[in-house]
């Protein structure tokens, strides 16, 4: 029996997208899959449906796989690929594996020699350091940066410290209703000569990628409420 595949299916970053940034592999990667491996089974079934594939939802068999997944259930869950199942993993947004728990599973596929195919689609971290103008050959991408006000700010510190130091782009972000309160931050506690740029809402209506010094960034100056935000910093 041939072994099956584990399919890295990219998903939307911004709504009703699919048909700018979806390509025809990850398409043909979808009908191929015989078991979907998700954060939350109504989105992910929303997304597969509007890509209009001629597939019947409710044949497709969707299982959960997020942040509380064990490493002991994603052996099991790999194993199914050894059993000839081709595995399709998609994030709630962007690219699975990349700040996401389906790395989890990709670890364990690959520890038992199962291919893992990753498919092109919107990643708002890549896309995010492309338009900057920061440094691309050196970079570092955070995630979440701590909630407790001071915690935070003594983190920026140390960001900027350490891209300038190594001469390297800080990439971070917060969940959105958090985004105001960490551009505040920033341009509290960063030095008026370092770089910040603002990604917001990438491959959406609103989009915006403008990088400026610190200096001359205002807080009041661009909206950044409940929108998915990519911050990035960089100290030379």
């Amino acid at each position: 029996m041939a072994t099956g595949v584990v399919y890295l299916i990219p998903n939307i970053i911004s709504q009703n997208t699919q048909t700018e940034v979806i390509s025809a592999q990850v398409q043909d990667a979808i009908k191929a899959t015989d078991i979907f491996l998700v954060e939350d089974l109504r989105t992910a079934r929303r997304y597969v449906s509007s890509l209009q594939l001629g597939l019947t939802i409710e044949n497709l068999d969707f299982r959960i796989l997020d942040k509380k997944t064990t490493f002991e259930q994603c052996f099991e869950i790999a194993q199914l690929a050894l059993e000839g199942k081709n595995l399709g993993v998609i994030s709630e947004s962007g690219c699975p594996g990349v700040a996401d728990p389906g790395a989890r599973l990709v670890h364990m596929a690959q520890q038992l020699g199962v291919t893992c195919k990753p498919l092109v689609g919107p990643s708002s971290i890549l896309m995010a350091l492309m338009a900057s103008g920061f440094n691309g050959q050196s970079f570092a991408f955070h995630g979440y940066l701590p909630i407790d006000r001071k915690a935070r700010q003594q983190k920026i510190r140390e960001l900027e410290k350490e891209s300038r130091e190594k001469d390297q782009t800080q990439i971070f972000m917060d969940t959105p209703y958090r985004n105001e309160p960490l551009l505040m931050d920033i341009l509290k506690v960063a030095r008026p000569d370092s770089f910040l740029c603002i990604a917001r809402d990438i491959t959406g209506e609103k989009e915006l990628i403008k990088t400026k010094p610190v200096a001359k960034w205002n807080a009041r100056e661009i909206e950044l409420k409940k929108i998915p935000t990519i911050f990035l910093l960089y100290a030379n």
